[in-house]
């Protein structure tokens, strides 16, 4: 099997794998606790921090470690909404406006759905064909005065655009809000643009143990964390923290930075390669994303004419693991937000993220058998004539 989907979560890390197995027996006592191998433990985790801290810019207090990185999304957002509410001395608990873009990860989406329930205001910006949000809109918007948390994500996970944190932030700045930033798909590739107040990441995007997220709070911005409190994990995420996944994960991110910019050089041509190529051979078929403000490792291309879960299921026979950004399945029917909110054709989709293990040999093997692959499933829905 060729494994053509990192942007979901890469292998583990070698890096990870040595530190996780050694971190079982350093680590496993409470980081609470006074005894010895609870101190053991808690100088791990502050290491474990310490790494982190240091790859996103940021300070090792500041750097909490979640379950996930969609915790680290929710409890992220919906803690700097929380925070803001209580700035507003007599305000109703319920009010607040949260204004993210159109195509956020779901997780961020669904901290908004989950605030507007509560009586909250969740409200979107738009993109460009090719995935870059609306900056001009955003200044518009923010120039009202009401919105109390804006999230902006640092690159698209499904279409690989990276979107313009640095311009972002100086406008949340210029208005006096909180800027929220999913980073998981570019933490890998180096630090955040300045200027966030929260940040999240997932570690399994970086070759990092699946499971454990990363949360960083700048220690000025007004935070409120919507879960019960404890008094681990800075008082923002309750439970006993994993501290041999954390070390793992930070291990795995050191290690993929250090690789960063070998890695970009060898896989944004392979890319490249693919835009260049698909389009060519196969009829009728649309590569989206921006052309060249994009993440190395990924591209998204969406084929007329074809049932995307089919595609993939057909892909999967042939020895390819890729991904599709529509979430198009017998139970849903759903079409990809970000590809909608991009105004491009939202099925037949297919995503290609390769890998630190990708080959040149692997990327002209799929683009050989990609043709045969689409031309079948077409044929199957009776559409190879149209």
């Amino acid at each position: 099997m060729t494994y053509l989907d990192a942007a979901s979560g890469e292998p583990l890390h070698p890096a990870a794998r040595e530190v996780l197995l050694s971190a079982y027996d350093e680590g496993w006592a409470d980081p609470a606790r006074l005894y010895r191998d609870a101190r053991r433990a808690r100088m791990l985790l502050d290491n474990a921090r310490e790494v982190v801290a240091a790859a996103v810019g940021a300070r090792p207090d500041e750097v909490t470690f979640t379950g996930s990185g969609t915790q680290a999304c929710h409890v992220g957002v919906l803690g700097a909404l929380a925070g803001r509410r209580r700035e507003r001395a007599g305000s109703a608990a319920s009010d607040g406006v949260l204004v993210t873009s159109a195509v956020e990860h779901s997780a961020v989406l669904a901290a908004g759905a989950w605030h507007f329930r509560r009586g909250g205001r969740h409200e979107t910006v738009g993109v460009d064909v090719t995935g870059v949000l609306d900056v001009a809109a955003l200044a518009q918007r923010l120039g009202r005065g009401d919105v109390d948390v804006v999230a902006v994500q640092a690159a698209n996970h499904e279409v690989g655009t990276v979107q313009p944190i640095a311009e972002v932030a100086g406008l949340a700045d210029e208005h006096g809000v909180p800027l929220a930033v999913d980073a998981s798909q570019t933490l890998p590739w180096g630090p955040p643009p300045d200027g966030w107040s929260v940040l999240a990441g997932s570690a399994h995007k970086w070759g990092g143990p699946a499971g454990v997220g990363v949360l960083a709070l700048r220690r000025r911005t007004r935070f409120r964390s919507v879960l019960p409190e404890d008094e681990r994990g800075s008082g923002l995420v309750p439970g006993f923290e994993n501290v041999p996944a954390a070390l793992a994960a930070a291990a795995a991110l050191r290690a993929r930075r250090e690789e960063a910019a070998a890695l970009e050089q060898r896989l944004r041509p392979l890319v490249d390669l693919i835009r260049e190529r698909v389009a060519v051979v196969v009829p009728d078929v649309e590569v989206v994303g921006h052309p060249t403000q994009r993440l190395a490792h990924l591209v998204t291309f969406s084929c007329l004419y074809v049932d995307g879960e089919a595609l993939l299921t057909a892909l999967d026979a042939e020895g390819f693991a890729v991904s599709s950004g529509s979430s198009c399945t017998a139970s849903t029917l759903r079409p990809s937000h970000v590809l909608e909110a991009m105004g491009v054709l939202t099925h037949g989709n297919v995503r290609v993220s390769l890998s630190r293990d990708t080959s040149q040999a692997d990327v002209e093997r799929f683009l050989h058998v990609l043709p045969g692959v689409v031309a079948q499933v077409r044929a199957q829905l009776g559409a190879e004539r149209l």
